[in-house]
């Protein structure tokens, strides 16, 4: 049995404690987090094995910590879990990108961080693909204007997404820009890159398109032992429109993985 907290009782966090309240073999929910701890208490009092609200550095209690936070507290749940050498599982892959002296921590303590599918499909073949040669690597994201407002590089560019009324091309450039100006939105590209040929190689494409319902990913890996074109069309989270629904079913997933006697997948 392996211990679980969790950062954050939003679209992600709250699905997936639910979850783990119901029952997962091998997995026991003890501990979350959320900025308004009442509010938490509240959420979580109805549980049938109501999890401690602490704050986010007494999240390292549990064996595994799962990020499901806003992207700017990620170091504030990822830090004292490296430390602790706990499996720390980040919904907000794009905060990791600038931060990859956490990776190095982790070495040095002994901790593991695991990074989710999330809402992309392909990411086994594409780490297959990258242990052999890769001549590039392309996502282009297409999401309703509503699933990107509040983005930094909109604010910095002074760009009126919802002014928009046809498919229209945002950003363009490399996954770790990305990652720093659409934080909330491109953790797909940033697990893409980490999974492939890094983020200064791996292209990054977003659309604001009024005439999509669902977030859409494509993606395109040029390598020697493989063309890869794969495009998921992602429900969006009815509490979130920033992530689908997919994605906190992904960390269930990942999470089973880490306790099941049978693993597919690499």
């Amino acid at each position: 049995m392996k211990t679980v907290a969790i950062a954050g009782l939003g679209a992600i966090g709250l699905q997936l404690a639910v979850a783990l309240d119901k029952g997962v073999d091998g997995l026991k929910l003890i501990a979350v987090s959320a900025r308004d701890m009442e509010h938490a208490r509240e959420r979580v009092a109805g549980f049938r094995s109501p999890p401690a609200v602490t704050d986010l550095a007494g999240l390292a209690v549990a064996d595994i910590v799962v990020e499901a936070a806003p992207a700017s507290v990620f170091e504030a749940v990822a830090g004292p879990a490296i430390e602790a050498g706990r499996i720390f599982v980040p919904s907000s892959v794009g905060a990791l990108l600038p931060r990859m002296h956490l990776v190095e921590r982790a070495r040095e303590t002994g901790a593991r961080i695991i990074v989710p599918t999330g809402a992309l499909l392909g990411l086994d073949a594409v780490r297959a693909c990258a242990e052999g040669e890769v001549t590039s690597c392309t996502i282009e994201t297409r999401k309703h204007p509503r699933g990107i407002v509040g983005a930094p590089y909109l604010s910095e560019h002074n760009i009126d997404v919802l002014a928009i009324t046809t498919a229209t091309v945002i950003f363009e450039g490399n996954a770790l820009d990305a990652a720093r100006g659409f934080p909330a939105n491109v953790n797909v590209a940033a697990a893409l890159a980490l999974a492939g040929i890094g983020p200064l190689r791996t292209t990054v494409r977003i659309w604001a398109d009024p005439g999509v319902d669902r977030n859409i990913h494509t993606i395109k890996v040029e390598a020697a032992a493989a063309r890869l074109t794969m495009t998921v069309e992602n429900v969006p989270s009815d509490a979130n429109p920033r992530t689908g629904k997919l994605t906190a079913l992904s960390v269930l997933a990942c999470l089973r993985g880490l306790v099941s006697a049978l693993k597919v997948g690499s």
